[in-house]
This record gives C-alpha cells, sequence and structure tokens, in this order.
C-alpha cells in the first residue's frame, strides 16, 4: 500500500501531521465518537436510525504564556461534540459531506482553530464503513453563521381568501418597506385532494398540496419567491427576497419535526415561525394558533392597511 493510500486510512490526527506547515499547531482531537441518527438519501434510510461514526482533529494556536490548568484558556473537547449535536439536532439529513461541512464551519467559528480535519463514517451500511473526510481552514469562507447573527424574520400567513384579494399587492408593497425579511406561508387549495387513509402517504400528499397554493401565490406577485431549503431560506433573508414558504422538506427532515397536520396550516405555519426565531407572525384571514412563542397577530383579508 502506497503512502499516500495507507495515509488516507490512517486517523485525521496523521493527516494532520502530514500536512503540517512550518508554523507549530497545537491539536485536540475527538475519535471513534459514535452515534445513532436518521441519515441517508436512499428511501430505505427514511425512518429508521443508523451509526455513525466521528473522527476530529482541530489544530488551534499555541497558547501564550502558561495555561494555569484554566479550562477558559483551551478549546474545549466539549466545543466538538456540542457542535457535532448542534448540526445532528438542526435538522435531517441526506449526505454526510453536508454534515461534515456544518461541523467544520461550526468548530472553525471557535476563535481558536485555525484548521480541523471531519470524518464521518456509516457503520451500518455494509460489511465495511462508508464514510468521507474534509479539511478546513479558518481563511475560508464559513457556510454557519453564530446564532446571535442570524436574521429574525416576520412571517405572514395568508389564507386563500387573503391571496386571493385585492389588497395583496398593497400588503407586500407595505410589508417591503419595514426592515425585516418577509416569509410566507400558505395552506392548502380549496379543491378536495386526494385521500389514502395513511398516516404517512397522507401527510406527503397534504404538504404537496401546500406547495400548490404556495406556486398559486406566486403566479399572482412575480416578488413571491418559493423556496424549499434552508440554504435558499438564509440567502433570501439576507438578500430581501420575499418568500414563500414550500414545507415538504423542512418538515421531513426535521429531527424534532411538527406535531400538527398539516391540515392545520396555521399551527404549522408557527412552528416553521419558532423555527426561525422570527419576531413575529401576522395571520391575514385565519385564525391565531395557540401554543406558539411568537408574538402573534390577526387581520382581516378586507383589512386594506396592515
Amino acid at each position: 500500500m502506497s503512502s499516500e493510500i495507507r495515509l488516507a486510512f490512517e486517523h485525521p490526527s496523521e493527516r494532520a501531521r502530514a500536512t503540517a506547515s512550518d508554523q507549530p499547531l497545537d491539536r485536540i482531537s475527538l475519535r471513534d465518537h459514535i452515534v445513532e441518527v436518521e441519515i441517508g438519501a436512499f428511501q430505505a434510510e427514511r425512518g429508521r436510525s443508523q451509526r455513525i461514526c466521528f473522527n476530529v482533529v482541530v489544530e488551534v494556536q499555541p497558547l501564550t504564556g502558561p495555561i494555569d490548568d484554566d479550562v477558559d484558556r483551551i478549546l474545549s473537547y466539549d466545543r466538538v461534540t456540542e457542535a457535532i449535536a448542534h448540526e445532528l439536532s438542526a435538522e435531517r439529513l441526506n449526505l454526510l459531506e453536508t454534515l461534515a461541512e456544518r461541523v467544520a464551519d461550526r468548530i472553525l467559528l471557535e476563535p481558536q482553530a485555525v484548521r480541523v480535519f471531519v470524518r464521518i463514517e456509516k457503520l451500518d451500511r455494509g460489511p465495511g464503513a462508508l464514510g468521507v473526510e474534509i479539511v478546513r481552514a479558518q481563511d475560508a469562507p464559513a457556510a454557519v453563521t453564530p446564532e446571535d447573527d442570524r436574521p429574525h424574520p416576520r412571517l405572514v400567513y395568508l389564507s386563500n381568501s387573503a391571496i386571493a384579494s385585492d389588497h395583496l399587492t398593497g400588503w407586500l408593497d407595505q410589508l417591503q418597506t419595514r426592515k425585516r425579511p418577509l416569509l410566507l406561508c400558505v395552506g392548502m387549495p380549496d379543491a378536495p385532494r386526494p385521500t389514502t387513509g395513511h398516516r404517512m402517504t397522507q401527510r406527503r400528499i397534504d404538504l404537496l398540496a401546500i406547495e400548490q397554493t404556495a406556486w398559486m401565490l406566486a403566479a399572482r406577485d412575480p416578488r413571491c419567491v418559493v423556496v424549499e431549503t434552508r440554504t435558499e431560506l438564509d440567502w433570501a433573508m439576507k438578500n430581501g427576497q420575499i418568500s414563500v414558504w414550500a414545507p415538504s422538506k423542512i418538515v421531513l427532515d426535521a429531527v424534532d419535526g411538527p406535531q400538527v397536520d398539516p391540515g392545520d396550516a396555521v399551527a404549522l405555519a408557527a412552528w416553521f415561525a419558532d423555527t426561525f426565531a422570527a419576531d413575529e407572525m401576522l395571520v391575514i384571514g385565519a385564525e391565531l394558533p395557540e401554543g406558539s412563542d411568537v408574538r402573534l397577530r390577526a387581520v382581516s383579508p378586507d383589512q386594506a392597511v396592515l
């Protein structure tokens, strides 16, 4: 076996040593950290947990002066395991590559971190371990935004009567002038939808029905852009785009998903508002949901001024 191949299958600490720069760096490592999680792009991987193994090495700048046995001066191992736990709890992912990228970016938010090696392996998908390994450095742009820097959007639920209202354009004009990202949620169409008598398949049909309404709203006003992923929503909130939530992907991929039925679209929108830390949820043409931590306000579809 060549040295390059041997190194590829060594622990990330070996790779870190082999690719070290002239500037000496300290290293902390997490070895064989195994968790059970639902992950994977195949339908057979949905609804079941599998073991994945993390090996992580973080290179940090050497401390200047004595450590004095002070834990606050070092990058704690807990910050590495917390980064893993945070990304696993954020949403269900299809790809190990996405998970590795997010874990690396979150670790690199730590001021002491200079470079990070992340190896993740699936242990239950075959006779061997299947995995990915990435290397990221502090000078690379991070995909993770610190929680305090995330925007707090204003969320508006539009009933079908509100979407059909002559006031729709005026409402959007008013909402666009306010200095908050704007997210729109809708419910199911008034037309009958297929019924299956099976909870899981009916849930998917109902979510897709909501997405049909989202596209109807997009046809009513070109400023309304239908989005389905967190990445799209994060970009839209930072760039002033009005987003209409297509709920299927985020709901189905949520680790701690909504307990409400998609038929209760206002309650589903309230869950979405909580998830994205909205500072207000405006409900036009429907009753307010119960149990939301977001500030709620109801508006009649006949009301021209919000």
